[in-house]
């Protein structure tokens, strides 16, 4: 019977979902992102009976370094989008307090335009210490704002460690802001984020930053030539604007669909879903895992005693990792 009422929940929170209401996907992305089994289970449920009404929406990655403007950006790109009649969501995810687990949640005070918009959806949540600082639960929520309507869904990376990999790994296009400033900063860059970016904004390109910002794009231009493409079909481009002036903004736009549409030509866009796909379903296997580790008290006990065999040194990390496995069998 219980079992029984928590389907009509779903059933009933799915519904609401679809129809656009704001306050059902505040607690869905809520309901996805408890740690609770109960809760785990109903949003596995959840996100599978919305299936069907993802996928359509335009995903994009955003990550730069901070003080960079990505919030800002996001700010701008966002207003332009809303004004163009699209609807979107923004998953900012937040640097966690190492101690607490608690988060800053600042992004939302610094996209003044979208928070006053009802056709704007920000949800900023903490990234809980997983790889790289990019909430564990940050695609399920993406398809939840899609099932809600959301035709273009931003996601805005901490800018450290490996988000930008995980980030890259669930959106469509992945858009790198950098800074005015070319010489020696230039060296500074990382390669790796470089090769994953479809296409790199230098930012601040108003007033006395101008002619800086130029030069830098030139020098970001002539390190591209250097390096592999992800797709043979796509060369990242490199552009200027100004988050501040709005100066840009639309052309950094008609790039994201000039993209789509030739990666959508060329097969390689459904190609890519398609591995996205993989890649999330090993990812939460990974987390299923660890989580089963950590919760289950009978595996917890055995697993604190191999982890003091292994401080003390009685047992070497490769044998203690074999036993690990063979308590998840």
């Amino acid at each position: 019977m219980i079992q029984k009422k928590a389907s009509l929940d779903v059933k009933a929170l799915a519904r609401d979902v679809r129809s656009g209401s704001r306050a059902a996907l505040a607690r869905a992305i809520t309901l996805v992102e408890s740690r609770r089994g109960d809760h785990q289970t109903a949003a596995r449920e959840l996100v599978q009976q919305l299936l069907p009404d993802t996928g359509k929406a335009v995903r994009v990655g955003i990550t730069g370094s901070p003080g960079v403007g990505k919030s800002t950006t996001i700010d701008a790109l966002g207003a332009y989008l809303i004004a163009q009649g699209h609807k979107v969501a923004v998953l900012a995810v937040d640097p966690s307090s190492a101690r607490s687990g608690g988060s800053i949640l600042g992004d939302k005070t610094r996209m003044a335009q979208l928070s006053a918009s009802d056709h704007a959806y920000i949800r900023p949540s903490p990234s809980s210490g997983t790889l790289g600082g990019v909430a564990a639960k940050t695609r399920e929520a993406m398809l939840l704002c899609e099932a809600a309507g959301f035709d273009v869904v931003l996601v805005e990376t901490v800018g450290i460690g490996q988000s930008e990999t995980a980030v890259c790994d669930m959106t469509d296009f992945f858009l790198a802001l950098m800074l005015p400033g070319g010489g020696d900063e230039l060296q500074g860059i990382k390669k790796g984020l470089v090769e994953l970016a479809d296409m790199i904004a230098i930012n601040k390109a108003d007033g006395d930053n101008l002619k800086r910002a130029n030069i830098t794009a030139a020098d970001y231009r002539g390190a591209l030539h250097i390096l592999t493409p992800r797709s043979e079909h796509w060369h990242p481009p490199v552009e200027t604007y100004s988050a501040l002036t709005g100066t840009g903004i639309a052309k950094l736009w008609q790039k994201i669909l000039d993209h789509r549409k030739a990666m959508s030509a060329s097969g390689d866009f459904a190609a890519r879903r398609r591995e996205q796909q993989v890649k999330w379903m090993w990812s939460m296997l990974e987390q299923r895992m660890l989580s089963r580790l950590r919760t289950e008290a009978s595996v917890r006990a055995r697993v604190k005693k191999i982890e003091a065999e292994v401080a003390d040194g009685r047992v070497t990390p490769a044998l203690a990792a074999e036993h690990i496995m063979e308590l998840l069998q």
